[in-house]
């Protein structure tokens, strides 16, 4: 059945692929974006689209309008934007989230939060499930993202049980896949960007912190299975793929499928707060929703470094 949904953020990375599925599957769809991360290059090929509309605007403040669903997605989510304005940052995720719930509690309709595997920080166990509360440093310089997600989920629940409101929270693990910004400042992108460049791929310590990485196509399977599901399972719930690489694989996997780079992996300082590990725990997403990740890196990687190669070539 045809529905009208709102996604916040929808210009963004992760929002620009979720329009299109939920076109692609009849939906309505309204996108909302400020355009602070998002790119117009992203939804180019939506608008002609006549399920499809934008909208230019700012989640901080109210927006009135009519939805069968909202998925907000909407903050910076990479530590080059989300520090370069920590103050807005923080307004986006909290301002943000009360604007959002206000809007789905005056429509009485089912609202689902991005929030983020940041929300546990610099963790102290691993692989990380729903139920650790996470090691964050309040006052760092990822605060703004981390807590500002932190008291998004906080709000969030507060709504479901005082005012009852049909939530969904998914924590999105490390994600990538066409339609990155390529100066976002993410692992991947960054050597993706560097090695086609032939540039010094920069890798962080010694690069033997891990992370999981996901391709945007599982992401969104996740997403939309997390909405639907119908035993109103609420979350929290991961979102992430659980096979861990070192950071210094990921580089060298890289410079593997770009074999014309003349790029060399230089390392630098590891900056402050970053988390040595990061390894998402899927079973409740695998239980409640019959979710996993099913594309291996190096497909996701091959189908990412052709959009970069398109991008570089139309610049």
């Amino acid at each position: 059945m045809s529905r009208s949904i709102l996604v916040t953020g929808g210009a963004g990375f992760i929002g620009s692929h979720l329009c299109r599925y939920l076109l692609d599957q009849g939906h309505e769809v309204l996108c909302v974006d400020n355009f602070f991360t998002g790119d117009k290059r992203s939804i180019r090929g939506l608008l002609s689209n006549g399920r499809f509309e934008f909208l230019r605007h700012d989640i901080t403040f109210p927006l009135y309008i009519e939805a069968d669903e909202i998925y907000n997605l909407a903050c910076p989510a990479s530590p080059i934007h989300y520090q370069f304005d920590p103050v807005q940052t923080t307004k986006t995720s909290v301002h943000g989230a009360i604007n959002m719930l206000g809007l789905a509690k005056r429509l009485k309709v089912k609202i689902l939060q991005a929030s983020t595997s940041e929300v546990y920080g610099d963790p102290e166990v691993h692989p990380q499930t729903e139920q650790y509360w996470g090691r964050v440093n309040p006052i760092g310089p990822r605060a703004c993202y981390d807590e500002g997600k932190r008291c998004a989920e906080t709000l969030f629940f507060d709504y479901y049980r005082q005012h009852r409101l049909p939530i969904r929270v998914v924590r999105i693990f490390n994600t990538y896949g066409p339609n990155m910004h390529p100066s976002d400042g993410r692992v991947v992108s960054n050597f993706i960007v560097q090695a086609l460049g032939n540039q010094d791929i920069t890798v962080f310590g010694d690069g033997s912190q891990t992370r999981s990485f996901q391709y945007v196509d599982d992401l969104i399977a996740g997403l939309v299975k997390m909405m639907d599901n119908g035993n109103n399972f609420v979350g929290p719930v991961n979102l992430g793929n659980p096979v861990e690489f070192t950071i210094l694989e990921l580089a060298e996997k890289i410079l593997r499928l770009i074999p014309e780079s003349k790029s060399r992996i230089v390392f630098k300082d590891l900056p402050a707060d970053d988390p040595k590990q990061r390894q998402p725990d899927i079973s409740l997403a695998k239980r409640e929703l019959g979710w996993e990740p099913k594309v291996d890196l190096e497909t996701g990687l091959r189908k990412t470094i052709a959009y970069f190669r398109d991008l570089v070539q139309e610049r």
